[in-house]
């Protein structure tokens, strides 16, 4: 699992388009901690935008808004292939 800790390389673009796309099912918790670890690799690409599609991506998770949910995360894997 990637981690943001000092010790451990953070994501690139292809990673974390590729970290998202996997981020399908789970328990709730599980998918907030993956959604938090995209985010913070958002943010060490210099991505604070696209960190923040993330956390409306966990708002409405935590609405149970799936449509809105997917769309954000859909939306930040979009831009990230730009970047790439």
């Amino acid at each position: 699992m990637p981690t943001t800790d000092s010790k451990q390389p953070t994501l690139n673009a292809s990673q974390l388009i590729a970290f998202l796309n996997a981020i399908n099912v789970g328990e709730l918790d599980g998918i907030r901690a993956k959604l938090g670890l995209a985010r913070e690799a958002c943010r060490s690409l210099e991505q604070d935008d696209l960190a923040g599609k993330l956390s409306e991506a966990e708002e409405a998770l935590f609405e149970a808004d799936m449509k809105t949910y997917r769309k954000r995360i859909e939306t930040v894997i979009a831009r990230l292939g730009h970047i790439r």
